[in-house]
């Protein structure tokens, strides 16, 4: 897939100016988990899920339903995105260096960037991490270390947005792992139209409270 990138020097790139780079969509990604430069990256084609047309198979509804794991949000950053910069059999490399690890724990702090964690016997399982600008929610990278840990992730997650009023789910490219979930691409200038439209309204992350736990049944009716 084609996209735009330009190289930046890492020292440049603050919490804030990271929010601007996503408001006017772009992101920025590594060439390794060992590469201390960041280069900023505008896909000619975005990968979006629409959250009105949430793809859910009964196999997963099941498994959701079932409370398998145990959910839990905003807890855990540190150990997500951890996990998700692990590199594995089927991705020996990773685009989450250091850098973005720091800018990300920042934005954590202020806010601005959210888990959704599975839980199973006292362990973290599975989980994501994006970041929430206005009513558009950017997912950035998700993990698993059990069997449907990071797609049960991707459930609640879209139950909260769904929950929160968010318009857009931006996952950055399209892939055959997220195909399954209805996520389509668009070019990017039908990207910015809808990015320009979510950044207009607030969605609410707490629009259920993250201290209060959501069960599989309450995510599967919103969505």
């Amino acid at each position: 897939m084609k996209a735009r990138s330009v190289p930046v020097r890492t020292p440049a790139i603050t919490p804030e100016i990271m929010l601007r780079a996503y408001a006017a969509g772009i992101f920025p990604m590594a060439e390794s988990a060992d590469d201390p430069g960041l280069f900023w990256v505008e896909p000619e084609l975005r990968g979006i899920i629409p959250l009105d047309g949430f793809h859910l198979s009964t196999r997963l509804a099941r498994t959701v339903r079932s409370d398998r794991f145990e959910i839990r949000v905003d807890t855990a950053f540190d150990a997500v995105i951890a996990a998700c910069a692990e590199a594995k059999p089927d991705r020996a490399e990773t685009w989450i260096n250091p850098r973005i690890r720091e800018i990300f724990g920042a934005l954590f702090t202020l806010g601005h960037v959210h888990t959704v964690e599975c839980w199973r016997e006292g362990r973290l399982v599975g989980g994501l991490y994006g970041l929430s600008l206005g009513g558009a929610f950017f997912g950035e990278s998700m993990f698993h270390r059990e069997t449907d840990a990071s797609k049960v992730a991707l459930v609640h997650l879209v139950a909260r947005l769904r929950q929160g009023g968010y318009r857009l789910l931006d996952t950055q490219f399209q892939t055959g792992h997220l195909a399954q979930f209805g996520t389509i691409e668009i070019p990017r200038d039908g990207y910015r139209r809808l990015l320009d439209d979510a950044l207009l309204h607030v969605g609410d992350w707490h629009a259920w409270p993250a201290s209060t736990a959501m069960n599989g049944r309450e995510a599967l009716a919103r969505i």
